[in-house]
């Protein structure tokens, strides 16, 4: 990924937070006919390494095969990102721009399709997504003749993370004063994505 050094983010924590916050990422691979993507959300396991991505999908996507031969694959994280309009500056002889955060993990995929796994991995799933917005739905409730056909449909895909690239594009080339005014601009902002790139900025700031 093309990045200016102003923009480079190598810190794990700030990195592995964003990935986890804007954990639905697109997985890119390359085969013998050609690139293939699939949009996924994705755990992030952070306790060895640059961290390890764990996700699944359909048996019947072509991109399986892809996976299956051990070649490198890309998972791109695209976190918040707003216009920048130069209005927000002190100095307004300048041009529009967009500030964003992207990240993205290089690896070699590792499939299975042990049942054993998979029930694991969508209770891991259920437990990161489901359970903190309080519903009562719980997998260990569904009847085994339901889960069976469902964990066949599907694989489960590790990718070791070899490579983390972090962008960061949030005015770090501005002065205090023209950073200070973008971020009031988006924390007033209607757009959750913007204030949420303000709160970036200023998490960049501390």
């Amino acid at each position: 990924m093309y990045t200016p050094p102003a923009y480079r983010e190598d810190r794990l924590d700030i990195l592995h937070d964003l990935m986890r916050q804007w954990s639905f990422a697109t997985l890119i691979s390359s085969g013998p006919d050609g690139l293939l993507a699939t949009q996924l959300p994705f755990l992030i396991d952070a306790n060895s390494g640059k961290g390890r991505l764990v996700t699944h999908l359909a048996r019947a996507n072509p991109q399986c095969a892809h996976l299956a031969d051990g070649r490198e694959a890309l998972v791109v994280f695209q976190g918040p990102h707003a216009f920048i309009s130069p209005s927000w500056y002190d100095n307004r002889q300048t041009f529009p721009t967009w500030n964003y955060t992207a990240i993205h993990a290089y690896g070699r995929p590792v499939t299975s399709d042990d049942a054993d796994v998979l029930r694991a991995l969508l209770k891991r799933v259920i437990a990161r997504y489901d359970t903190p917005l309080g519903g009562p739905w719980r997998f260990e409730d569904m009847p085994e003749a339901a889960i069976a056909p469902r964990l066949k449909a599907i694989i489960a895909v590790e990718i070791d993370i070899d490579r983390l690239e972090g962008k960061l594009k949030l005015n770090q080339d501005k002065t205090p004063a023209d950073r200070a005014g973008v971020i009031a601009e988006l924390e007033g902002s209607d757009d959750p994505v913007a204030t949420q790139t303000a709160t970036m900025m200023r998490r960049l700031d501390t």
